[in-house]
């Protein structure tokens, strides 16, 4: 089919320059590519041990369902949650993944006069949202691969509407501590939105980090995003939440697509918030397989970036994509991270205790064989 690059001018300015998100390269693609009949994918960032047998237990149960549109309200998840969290509901916003709750904050906050500040190496969504509606990003160089949150709060200045703070930061796995972050976002003026955004935050070993909810009491101008994608194992179901105050989730719920969460994704998140076991033994999982993960990099040789996150990534001293495509041909399937500006580093997501292994036997392979 012939290229009419005269379509691309009708695009609103930002959008003519986006580059679309690259997701993980899928199993079947590889499988189909090079002929592989066993392929292990730790790209992504997804649960090694699945969704729970609750939550199938729940999908299975509603799918007499399936010719009823959703509850649009999302009423159970958001009482589970409100329940679970200690939060009225009319704190909280259900979306299609949490990354629709980014773009739904971009979409109902930005214009192209405003500024969005956040960090070198922070998650690729938060340039498409601020690009895609035609405000200005503001970069922010990392301390130690990591928010420099003095640098920030220095960049901030009466055009910053939003500040994105991932925490743990995806792709490096840094953590903030909970006493700088908040006395960031207490200096931050009434005018600037913090994004806190904790995609990862069952994972970190503190488990004061729940104490960001608490926050919302005091500051108006907070949005926390959440997750049942990584932790819950329910990535191919799109659920994401996020806690606010409740005139800032009014205002989320003017733009937010009705129905934008289905059927089945809402009973499942719903029972995957109630089984604490496969909760436990997914951290248990988590913990081990990073223990496993960061001595094998010890016995290379190579270094890391300590992670509190479900993924971990390691510095190959050379770079990483021509070791990405070697373990690719031997059925590993990572995460290279050079649109990160990181082109030296793989991120790779906490497997199976077999799964680990068969990773670092690959990368010892590639790794002897350039």
């Amino acid at each position: 089919m012939k290229r009419n690059d005269s379509i691309y001018q009708l695009a609103v300015a930002g959008v003519q320059q986006l580059v679309p998100y690259k997701p993980g390269k899928p199993i079947e693609e590889l499988e189909r590519e090079l002929g592989l009949k066993r392929v292990v994918k730790l790209a992504s960032n997804e649960n090694p041990l699945g969704p729970s047998k609750k939550a199938m237990a729940a999908i299975q149960a509603e799918l007499p369902q399936l010719s009823l549109y959703p509850d649009g309200s999302g009423y159970r998840l958001k009482n589970a949650l409100a329940r679970k969290f200690d939060v009225d509901p009319a704190q909280i916003t259900l979306g299609n993944g949490s990354n629709e709750i980014l773009e739904l904050v971009a979409r109902a906050f930005l214009t192209p006069e405003l500024e969005v500040l956040f960090s070198q190496h922070a998650f690729a969504v938060y340039p498409i949202v601020t690009q895609a509606v035609g405000a200005t990003a503001v970069v922010v160089p990392a301390l130690n691969f990591g928010h420099d949150l003095a640098a920030m709060l220095h960049k901030v200045n009466e055009k910053t509407r939003l500040v994105f703070i991932a925490n743990p930061n995806n792709p490096t796995g840094t953590l903030l501590a909970q006493a700088d972050l908040q006395r960031f976002i207490e200096a931050l003026p009434e005018t600037c939105i913090c994004v806190l955004d904790e995609a990862y935050f069952e994972f970190v070993a503190d488990r004061g980090q729940d104490d960001s909810i608490a926050w919302l009491r005091k500051y108006p101008n907070l949005i926390i995003t959440r997750t049942f994608s990584k932790a819950y194992g329910l990535a191919g179901l799109r659920v994401g939440y996020s806690f606010s105050s409740p005139e800032m989730a009014d205002i989320l719920n003017r733009v937010r697509q009705p129905f934008n969460n289905n059927t089945l994704a809402l009973v499942a998140a719903e029972a995957a918030l109630e089984d604490t076991e496969h909760l436990q033994n997914t951290l248990q999982v988590n913990t081990l397989g990073m223990q496993q993960l960061t001595e094998g990099f010890k016995n290379l040789g190579l270094k890391w970036i300590p992670s509190a996150g479900n993924f971990v990534s390691v510095d190959l001293s050379e770079p990483g994509q021509p070791i990405y495509e070697a373990l690719l041909r031997k059925g590993i399937i990572v995460r290279p991270v050079a649109n990160y500006e990181m082109p030296n580093h793989l991120r790779v997501s906490i497997g199976t205790a077999e799964e680990n292994q068969l990773f670092l036997q690959a990368l010892t392979d590639c790794l002897n064989n350039v």
